[in-house]
């Protein structure tokens, strides 16, 4: 769920009513009981969806995604993924 939640809204602003009333995006893909946990948490999130791609490559990698799909998804050259899966490998 949070690759789909991050690919979906990662890099741009959310807003987050203070309580879910089943007409956000974020909503519809999480679900009404998680949106409702995340309007509770509101006032310790930052305004900005995180890109997280580094993340986004490994865990799409992990589930067996190969490197050329990852970088079509990500939006990055093959080289850039290589090099995200290389550094969190150490």
């Amino acid at each position: 769920m949070t690759v789909r939640f991050l690919l979906a809204f990662g890099g741009a602003e959310m807003a987050v009513p203070d309580s879910p009333n089943g007409r956000s995006a974020h909503e519809a893909l999480i679900g009404s009981e998680a949106a409702a946990r995340l309007s509770a948490a509101k006032d310790k999130l930052q305004r900005r969806v995180p890109l997280a791609k580094a993340w986004l490559a490994a865990m799409l990698y992990w589930q067996g995604h190969s490197t050329a799909h990852i970088a079509r998804t990500l939006r990055v050259s093959d080289t850039s993924v290589r090099n995200m899966l290389k550094d969190r490998k150490g």
